[in-house]
């Protein structure tokens, strides 16, 4: 359950409700192709497509190439990296040994720009827990400079901020509506990281977890990452966000999510969120959870939104210069799962490609890939489904 300051009771109800609310409607899940451009039909499916505490870092092979190197849109400056020429921080004293969990956990709560320094060749840091933003930091920049991978070794979450949990201080009397931390992950790449049985606050995001501020992930890879495999409305194998500052967006841009499986989200979850996803690769993600959202009778629910899953009332996405190609939804969204209940969400494509995204059980008829109820249609630009 989430936990907001009591000053706040009244809010964080609203905002529970709201979450608690954010699924398809019931006839939704049979909202796929129709045979005569009105009326749902059911669909059939598309054509397929306790750690030791020694050991924490290993030199690696890993080359950091994220995202889609055609994509040419231009990034916000919310979109853009951090300058990190003079970090407040340095993990590591030049050898790879030197670059541990605990001083990545240490740094990370310190807050402020924080780089690395673990020699000339690339290196795994296998998290023995999960850094956690402290709330009062304003800033937190974790900059791997491209060398620097950052391993949940398949057992634990790699990263996780969120301004309503008290643990981590109450800076505000609205957790659910703060201007800071504002998140920056760049040029790092966040590996086997693992979120199963961790439920509260809705649960998801393998590697990253955000409630709250600001969170911007730019040049940087998701790898192998993972989070419960049932659940209604549990998602975001990569990265799971929620209550972002005054409804402004998650940016993802340069990135690469490859290899992600989630319930729902085998790359991004949000519920509320919008977001500007720029420049960007997307491949061999899947949601495997089964029986939707509401979930069917008899099933845990799940299984939507391949690559994103998007769910809530108002709230906007765009995507540009991005490839979303062979990921998989067990149920609908083979690429990109999108419900505004209130149908005020905008999903707009732009100079991208999604590819060869199989939606099982339901999808949107002429945009393949998609399962959509929002505002109007999805607006394409310059893109291509197929």
């Amino acid at each position: 359950m989430m936990r907001t300051p009591p000053r706040v009771l009244v809010v964080a109800i609203a905002t529970m409700v709201s979450l608690s609310a954010c699924a398809a409607p019931s006839g939704a899940v049979v909202a796929g192709p129709t045979t005569d451009g009105g009326s749902p039909v059911t669909s059939t499916p598309q054509a397929p497509a306790t750690p030791a505490q020694t050991a924490t870092t290993t030199a690696t092979q890993f080359t950091a190439t994220a995202g889609n190197p055609k994509g040419k849109m231009k990034v916000p400056s919310y979109g853009r990296p951090v300058k990190s020429t003079k970090p407040n921080r340095v993990i590591g004293s030049g050898t790879p040994a030197s670059c541990t969990s605990a001083a990545v956990v240490a740094a990370v709560a310190k807050g402020g720009i924080i780089t690395f320094n673990c020699g000339p060749d690339p290196v795994t840091i296998t998290m023995l827990a999960t850094a956690k933003v402290r709330n009062t930091s304003k800033l937190v920049v974790l900059d791997g400079g491209g060398k620097v991978t950052l391993s949940g070794d398949k057992k634990r979450r790699i990263l996780y901020q969120n301004t309503c949990d008290q643990a981590q201080v109450w800076t505000t009397s609205h957790c659910q509506n703060q201007q800071y931390p504002r998140l920056v992950v760049q040029n790092l790449t966040f590996a086997d990281g693992n979120s199963t049985g961790q439920r509260a606050e809705g649960g998801g995001g393998g590697a990253i977890f955000v409630r709250g501020g600001r969170f911007t992930a730019v040049n940087s890879t998701f790898v192998r990452n993972t989070c419960d495999s049932t659940g209604p409305d549990l998602g975001g194998a990569a990265i799971r966000v929620l209550s972002q500052y005054k409804n402004k967006p998650a940016y993802v841009t340069a990135s690469t999510f490859d290899g992600g499986r989630c319930s729902n989200g085998g790359a991004l979850s949000s519920i509320g969120v919008s977001w500007v996803v720029l420049n960007s690769l997307f491949t061999n993600n899947k949601a495997i959870g089964k029986g939707a959202n509401p979930k069917r009778s008899g099933t845990p629910g799940g299984g939507s939104g391949g690559a994103i899953y998007a769910d809530g009332n108002k709230f906007n996405i765009r995507i540009g210069g991005t490839v979303i190609q062979n990921n998989d939804a067990v149920e609908g969204g083979g690429a990109i799962f999108f419900v505004s209940n209130n149908r005020t969400g905008k999903l707009r494509i732009e100079y991208s490609t999604l590819k060869n995204n199989p939606s099982h059980r339901f999808w949107t008829r002429g945009y393949p890939g998609i399962f959509f109820l929002g505002k109007g249609k999805p607006s394409l630009s310059h893109s291509k489904l197929s």
